[in-house]
């Protein structure tokens, strides 16, 4: 039976497939970021930044899983023309808080997906992001959490940041991490539906 293999370590990826009804194959992908992003230059188009890392992703564990659909995905905040991705630390989470507060930025989320037979598709999802204008302190305490120092724009939309989002024009799971219109759409496309993945089983099965 063909499974759903996620190339991401990330939480909020698997959680959201979970809360979709399947229980992907976690293999977290194994790549150099940032030297694919200074490879691809400075000057590269942001929706190509997303797009060749996801696909990277997704390429480095796919040999392992010839039968399988393996779904690669990379997320960055676009912001004043400028490409965001995680913050890493406190300080820096503060300083991007302090540049977005009151703003529309657009979360782009690159998927790759890969089929049996070398199939492909890829797509970037789209995602404007309205954040509110936060005070200080709540900014400052929200980092020290730590919650968001490993998300793409310094934010996120299902826990502690719900507090700090007015609101979203486009796809949410899309901004935690992964679409799942994107990844249906992938599936279509080779020939396979969406119920054949539903393996897990409710909490109290």
């Amino acid at each position: 039976m063909t499974r759903l293999i996620l190339a991401s370590s990330s939480p909020s990826r698997r959680a959201i497939l979970e809360s979709a009804g399947v229980e992907p194959v976690v293999s977290p992908a194994n790549v150099d970021e940032e030297r694919i992003q200074s490879e691809l230059g400075a000057h590269a188009a942001p929706e190509d930044v997303v797009a060749t890392l996801a696909r990277a992703k997704a390429t480095s564990v796919a040999q392992n899983f010839p039968a399988d659909v393996v779904v690669g995905c990379d997320s960055m905040l676009l912001l004043d023309g400028q490409l965001l991705g995680k913050p890493h630390d406190p300080a820096t989470t503060v300083a991007r808080w302090r540049a977005q507060a009151g703003k529309t930025g657009e979360l782009l989320t690159g998927h790759c997906v890969l089929g049996p037979n070398n199939q492909r598709y890829e797509e970037v999802a789209r995602t404007d992001v309205h954040f509110a204008d936060a005070k200080e302190e709540d900014i400052i305490a929200y980092a020290q959490t730590g919650e968001p120092l490993e998300c793409a724009g310094a934010f996120t939309l299902e826990a502690l940041g719900g507090w700090f989002i007015d609101g979203i024009s486009g796809d949410p799971s899309s901004v935690i991490g992964l679409s799942l219109p994107t990844v249906r759409h992938a599936l279509y496309s080779m020939g396979l539906s969406v119920h054949h993945f539903w393996n897990r089983k409710p909490a109290d099965a």
